[in-house]
Formats: structure tokens, C-alpha cells, sequence
């Protein structure tokens, strides 16, 4: 059965002095791994790199309380993989339909980015994830870190598998991993992603589970 890192996690050195240093200047936000949001019989798992220092690290929900979570909530309940009301914190009483987010790395690093050794050692718990899903037809990754950290839950070459926007690889086992620009702030604010390409990754989603 699959479990999450515990709230005083210490495998990874840097992120758990990172996460103390936090809970000093912040004790009231969660300040540790932060488990995922959804059920294991769910068809679709959203991947993204790591907790947002004042997002998913401060409300202790994926995608919960920065910019990032405004638009991918946004675009869930617009598609019919979430219901409810999403109020940037985790009581919100928001619900996932045939949907689990998670990240690739569960504490979140500083300046937003995990060094690979941490990337590694978090990936057991992906990978124990992804096993533990036993409906999963369809994975979501956000980003190129997220995509490769998949193809490494998965046990496939990354070389076979180039991230593209809006590109979908067929994996041996049946699942699909749909690729997509993550939607931060930044990538919104350059045009690197606009919210119809992000809604537009959700359809192909939509339509391939409808099959």
C-alpha cells in the first residue's frame, strides 16, 4: 500500500533544513512534504515538480493558494475533473473527479529548484505511487523536470520520450503521458502558455478517457 513521506521527513538534507527554516519564520503554514490531492482509483494523475514556497508549502495542498493553482483548478473544473468551489486553501470543501495531483518532489526547494539527487529520492515515492493506481489510464506532466521524473517512476528511456507541449506518449503499459508547460506565472506572463493551450491539454485528455 502506498504511503506518504512523513511530515518530518529528513531524506533529503537540504529540503528538510529549508522546510525547519520555514516553520521558524512561519509556524503556522504546513512546512513539509505535502501528500497528494485525490483518490489512488483515479484514472488521471497530474505531476508537478514541487510545492510553492507560499503555495502548496504554506496551505499544505498541491497547487493550493499561488497563481498556479488559480489557473489549473480553473481549468479542472472547467473540464469536469474537479467540483465545487477551489478558495486558495485546502478546507475549501473543492472535490477531484477521476483525478490525483501530486508532485515530483513533495518539499519544497528553494528558489523552486530540487537538485537531482533530491529529484532521485523522491522519485520512490512516485514510482510507489503510480504502482498503487491501479485505474490510471492517463499521467499530466507539467513541465520538463515532471516529465522526466515520470519516465523515471515508469522505468522508461528519456530519450524515447521527448517532452513537447501538448504531445502524448504511448507507454507499454497501457497509460498515456500527456505533456504540458507548467502553468506558473512566468510561462503565462511570457505567452509560453495561455490558458486556451492549457484548457486545450485537458480536452485531448477529456476525449482519450471518454474513449
Amino acid at each position: 500500500m502506498f504511503t506518504e513521506p512523513d511530515h518530518d521527513c529528513d531524506l533529503c538534507p537540504r529540503l528538510h533544513a529549508f522546510c525547519a527554516s520555514n516553520a521558524l519564520a512561519h509556524p503556522e503554514w504546513h512546512n513539509g512534504p505535502v501528500q497528494a490531492f485525490g483518490g489512488l482509483d483515479s484514472k488521471l494523475l497530474i505531476v508537478g515538480l514541487a510545492p510553492g514556497l507560499k503555495g502548496a508549502n504554506l496551505t499544505g495542498r498541491p497547487f493550493t493558494g499561488d497563481y498556479a493553482g488559480d489557473l489549473l483548478y480553473a481549468t479542472l473544473l472547467e473540464s469536469g475533473f474537479a467540483k465545487g468551489q477551489y478558495a486558495k486553501h485546502k478546507d475549501d470543501g473543492l472535490e477531484l473527479i477521476d483525478c490525483r495531483i501530486t508532485n515530483a518532489v513533495r518539499c519544497v526547494p528553494p528558489q523552486n529548484k530540487p537538485v537531482g539527487a533530491e529529484t532521485n529520492t523522491c522519485n520512490d515515492f512516485l514510482t510507489h505511487e503510480i504502482e498503487s493506481m491501479k485505474d490510471l489510464k492517463a499521467i499530466l506532466s507539467l513541465g520538463t523536470l515532471s516529465h522526466g521524473a515520470v519516465l523515471t517512476a515508469l522505468g522508461l528511456k528519456k530519450s524515447a520520450f521527448k517532452f513537447g507541449h501538448e504531445a502524448a506518449h504511448q507507454t507499454d503499459s497501457g497509460v498515456v503521458l500527456f505533456n504540458s508547460y507548467h502553468c506558473s506565472r512566468y510561462n503565462t506572463n511570457t505567452k509560453r502558455l495561455t490558458e486556451q493551450m492549457f484548457t486545450d491539454v485537458f480536452i485531448k485528455i477529456r476525449a482519450f478517457l471518454d474513449t
